[in-house]
């Protein structure tokens, strides 16, 4: 049988300029995919347009570039597929898996809905009132959808029971923006992606990104969820934390850096090389086994 090659992927968001976080995340994924001589593709998240900052694409392409990555194939924006995304809602709707709801977080939190991991368990409030679907958020109805269940390459075994830990999840929001659960799904599936590496922040959501597979007929990607960068006070490194943007002028040094906090082998002298000289030797001497889990992991 042929070898299917390995397709995998970077997909910032155009919120603000790369940091350090968005770095150790870059340099994983494109390892892990380069390692293996599979295609690593770049996919602009800019689903949420309220949150798109001006410039910020042109600067991350440049950063990227400035730090040694080589992109394979045309860049991919979420904003060009929102007619995608609504002709598969409307499948789903059609086949009466996802409902509209009128149910905001207020209304949740004075309907004092229990708190889960991602937030509030949704009571299934709306399932039975066959609201328009123009004017309200949709959601999956999960009522069925019992424990989703995945290996993770680094964390092991994750699983969820979605009714009883996160509930009925919105796929569009009332505001008409579709929620990263449903873009996320159907771009991996277009593109042919089949290895994910992304943070450890998403390593219950994907237990959401499993079930929607499953209800669409995807295969699912392999996944690759690594440790959180984390600022002095703990907080995981973000724009919303303050992170700053990426110094280029130290782009070797940073990279170096971002190498041994994903617990790789660093020969002496490699920051005083070009990038793509530490991009080189990371690839080659990647290995995912050597990230080291966070104490107190649960999983």
């Amino acid at each position: 049988m042929p070898h299917t090659p390995i397709i995998g992927r970077f997909a910032p968001t155009p919120s603000g300029p790369l940091h350090f976080g968005s770095l150790v995340t870059a340099l994983a994924s494109y390892c892990q995919a380069k390692s293996q001589q599979g295609h690593w593709l770049i996919r602009i998240e800019d689903v949420d347009t309220p949150r798109v900052v001006d410039g910020s694409l042109g600067q991350i392409l440049n950063d990227l570039e400035t730090f040694g990555f080589e992109w394979d194939g045309e860049i991919i924006y979420q904003s060009d597929g929102f007619g995608r995304y609504e002709e598969i809602l409307q499948q789903i709707l059609s086949r009466g898996q996802a409902y509209a709801c009128e149910c905001s977080r207020r209304i949740l939190r004075q309907a004092k809905a229990r708190a889960g991991p991602l937030g509030l368990i949704y009571p299934g409030t709306c399932r039975r009132k066959q609201l328009d679907q123009i004017s309200h958020s949709i959601r999956i109805n999960t009522e069925h959808a019992g424990i989703s269940a995945y290996r993770d390459l680094l964390y092991g075994q994750v699983e969820i029971n979605i009714p009883a830990k996160i509930g009925d999840f919105v796929i569009r929001r009332a505001d008409k923006i579709y929620a990263y659960h449903l873009a996320v799904v159907l771009d991996d599936e277009i593109q042919g992606i089949n290895q994910v590496v992304r943070g450890a922040d998403l390593l219950e959501a994907t237990c959401l990104h499993l079930y929607l597979q499953q209800l669409l007929g995807y295969r699912a990607p392999e996944y690759l969820h690594i440790p959180l960068v984390r600022n002095n006070k703990g907080d995981k490194l973000s724009k919303q934390t303050g992170a700053t943007a990426l110094d280029t002028s130290q782009a070797a040094d940073l990279l170096v850096r971002a190498l041994q906090i994903l617990g790789q082998p660093v020969v002496q002298g490699l920051g005083q090389g070009t990038t793509s000289e530490v991009v080189a030797h990371a690839v080659k001497s990647w290995d995912y086994k050597r990230i080291p889990l966070p104490r107190g992991s649960i999983y």
